[in-house]
């Protein structure tokens, strides 16, 4: 994360909340360490930032200093909050932070009323070592997707046969439990959709490959709309 976005997460973090936020609280959101968050607290102040206290303490924002409310309703921020919590547990941890610094500049500009109405939702996604995504395969595969990386890899049928492919990943898509990696395979000179469950290994070529109308994200939409989706 970057440094200047620390820092405004820092400070809506403390925006609209009435009790102080202790320095280790911020830390454990933010993903960095309590020394850290004591550097980036005092040069804020040195700014000219209104945030009173101290370690140990805690921190908060000079009443006086908030700006206004988001204006959400409650089924609408549930709906935020429930989605963050998915996207934590189920996205791989880049997107997980991404998530959480999103969730916290929401929570910081709400009105206490539909703060506490976001902490009682009762619908959960915990996460789990066991899953894919605490694997960081999810993760280099996006990374792959958004940097269109060609990709060589090692992959196995249902029957545990395996293949040797390099594959021009185009997207990633979420079934509710399982996972599937849409992309042009040039073995096979077709679209295809492989479950990453199934991928014994894989690596970057090097290569950048080149989207074109015929085999780019929107011809594989609609190879899958037009259900010829093969999956191996």
């Amino acid at each position: 994360m970057r440094r200047a976005d620390r820092l405004f997460l820092i400070i809506h973090a403390l925006r609209g909340r009435r009790t102080a936020t202790l320095a280790r609280d911020l830390a454990s959101t933010l993903g960095v360490s309590l020394r850290t968050i004591y550097r980036d607290v005092a040069d804020l102040q040195r700014s000219g930032v209104p945030i009173e206290g101290e370690a140990g303490v805690g921190y908060v924002l000079r009443k006086g200093s908030d700006i206004p409310p988001l204006m959400f309703n409650a089924d609408e921020l549930e709906a935020l909050v429930v989605g963050t919590r998915f996207v934590r547990a189920f996205a791989g941890t880049r997107l997980a932070s991404g998530a959480q610094a999103a969730l916290l500049k929401i929570e910081a500009v709400l009105p206490p009323d539909l703060r506490a109405n976001a902490d009682r939702s009762r619908i959960f996604a915990p996460a789990s070592s066991d899953r894919i995504e605490a694997t960081g395969v999810i993760d280099r595969l996006h990374a792959a997707v958004i940097d269109r990386h060609v990709l060589r890899m090692t992959y196995r049928d249902g029957t545990g046969s395996g293949t040797e492919r390099e594959i021009e990943p185009l997207c990633l898509a979420f079934w509710g439990g399982v996972w599937t990696l849409g992309a042009w395979c040039r073995l096979r000179v077709s679209f295809r959709s492989f479950r990453p469950d199934r991928i014994a290994a894989f690596d970057t070529t090097g290569e950048i490959f080149v989207e074109t109308p015929q085999r780019g994200l929107d011809a594989y939409l609609r190879h899958v709309n037009g259900g010829e989706t093969v999956t191996s």
